[in-house]
C-alpha cells in the first residue's frame, strides 16, 4: 500500500471586513490544502500560508510522499525535512511541509478507521477552548457584540487584539470586560508590539481589566525578555509565546521564559513534531495552547497530556467552516470529538473552488 496521488490547492477568503492587530493589518487569508490518496482513502491537511506553499508542495514534496507509505507519517516527514535544507526549512518550506503531514496523519488514521486523535493516542475526548478576536480595528459596540458573540457560544474565555494605540486600547479594554461581564477570562494579544519596559506598564494596565493571559507582549525572537516580564508583571497574569516557532529546538529554548508555550501545527512542520512537544512542556512543567487551526488542533490537543486548550480563531473558525464539512463546533466552551468520524472528519466542500488562488493572479 502506497499513496497515489498528490495535490495541494490554494484558496483566498476575503475577511468580512478589513481587520488588524498590533502590528499588521489585513483583508484575507490563504489556506492551502493538501489531499492524499492511498487503497480508497483520501487524506486531507491544510496551513494558513502563501499561496506559493503549494508549488513547493507540488514541485518539491510531492515527488518524496508518492509511493510512500501511508501508516508511517514520521519516516516522510523526515524525508521532506531533508528535502528543504537548501531551500530553507523555516517559513513556506515548514508550513508546505505541515499541510501534507496533516493530511498524512488523516490518512493514515482513516486507513486505520480511527479518529485522528484516537490513532495518536487520545488522552482525552475534548479540549478548552477560548474566543479569540477582538481585532484592534473594532472597538465601541462593534467590538462589544463580537465579544458578546463569544460568550453567548458558551465560552468561558476570550481573547482580544491590542498594542495599536495604548489610549484607545483602555477605552477597548473597558468595553470588553463590560460586554463579557466579570466571571468570563479576558485575555489579550499584543504579536509583537512592544519593547518589554513598555509591555510591562501595559501589563499593569491590563490588570486592572482583570487580564490573566497576554501574549507575545514582545517579539518571540526576545526570550530573555519574555522571561523578564514573567518575573515583573502583576500576579494573576501569564505570559504566552510560540505561535512564530518553526521547530522543537525553538520550542526548547522559549519554554523555560514563559508561562505558557504555544504552538501553530500549521508553521511548525506538523503533527509530527508537535507531539514531541509534548515533552518538552513536560520537561519545563509548563502547559501548551495550540494556535489557531481549530479543526486540526482539537485532535492535536486531545492527544497532548500538557495541553489546556485551543485557540478558536475567528478568522478560521469561519473559513473551516466555509471550506469544510464536518468542522467540529464548540459545546460550552469545548471542542469535542466524534470518534465515529475517522481521521480529521472533515471533507472540502464542492463549493470551495469559488475562492481559488492564484500564485501570481487575482484573489477571488
Amino acid at each position: 500500500m502506497t499513496i497515489e496521488r498528490v495535490e495541494a490547492r490554494a484558496f483566498t477568503v476575503p475577511t468580512e471586513r478589513p481587520e488588524s492587530d498590533g502590528t499588521l493589518e489585513w483583508d484575507s487569508t490563504t489556506i492551502v490544502v493538501v489531499e492524499l490518496e492511498a487503497d480508497g482513502e483520501r487524506g486531507l491537511g491544510y496551513t494558513y500560508s502563501h499561496a506559493v506553499a503549494a508549488q513547493v508542495v507540488e514541485s518539491k514534496l510531492a515527488p518524496l510522499v508518492r509511493d510512500a507509505d501511508p501508516l508511517a507519517p514520521p519516516a516522510t516527514w523526515a524525508a521532506m525535512r531533508r528535502a528543504v535544507r537548501n531551500l530553507g526549512f523555516a517559513g513556506i518550506a515548514a508550513m508546505a511541509i505541515a499541510a501534507v503531514d496533516v493530511a498524512l496523519w488523516d490518512l493514515r488514521a482513516k486507513l486505520l478507521g480511527l479518529s485522528l486523535a484516537d490513532s495518536l493516542g487520545r488522552f482525552r475526548a475534548a479540549i478548552p477552548a477560548y474566543g479569540s478576536g477582538g481585532f484592534t480595528s473594532l472597538a465601541g459596540e462593534e467590538l462589544a457584540a463580537h465579544l458578546r458573540g463569544f460568550v453567548d457560544t458558551g465560552f468561558d474565555a476570550v481573547k482580544m487584539k491590542v498594542g495599536r494605540d495604548r489610549e484607545e486600547d483602555r477605552d477597548r479594554l473597558a468595553t470588553a470586560r463590560e460586554a463579557i461581564g466579570p466571571d468570563v477570562a479576558l485575555m489579550v494579544d499584543a504579536n509583537g508590539a512592544f519593547d518589554r519596559r513598555e509591555a510591562l506598564r501595559q501589563a499593569e494596565v491590563y490588570a486592572g481589566f482583570g487580564v490573566t493571559y497576554l501574549e507575545e507582549p514582545v517579539t518571540s525572537e526576545d526570550t530573555e525578555g519574555l522571561a523578564w516580564l514573567r518575573g515583573r508583571v502583576p500576579p494573576g497574569i501569564a505570559i504566552a509565546a510560540g505561535e512564530y516557532l518553526w521547530d522543537l529546538a525553538e520550542m526548547g529554548r522559549m519554554a523555560p521564559c514563559v508561562d505558557v508555550l504555544q504552538g501553530d501545527v500549521t508553521r511548525c512542520g506538523g503533527i509530527t513534531p508537535l507531539l514531541r512537544a509534548d515533552g518538552i512542556c513536560a520537561a519545563h512543567q509548563v502547559p501548551f495552547s495550540a494556535h489557531c487551526a481549530p479543526q486540526i488542533s482539537a485532535h492535536l490537543c486531545c492527544a497532548l497530556e500538557r495541553a489546556v486548550h485551543v485557540e478558536y480563531f475567528h478568522d478560521h473558525a469561519r473559513i473551516e467552516s466555509m471550506l469544510f464539512d464536518g468542522v467540529i463546533a464548540p459545546a460550552g466552551g469545548r471542542l469535542r470529538l466524534d470518534p465515529a468520524r475517522p481521521g480529521l472528519g472533515i471533507t472540502l466542500r464542492p463549493d470551495a473552488a469559488r475562492f481559488t488562488s492564484l500564485v501570481d493572479g487575482p484573489k477571488t
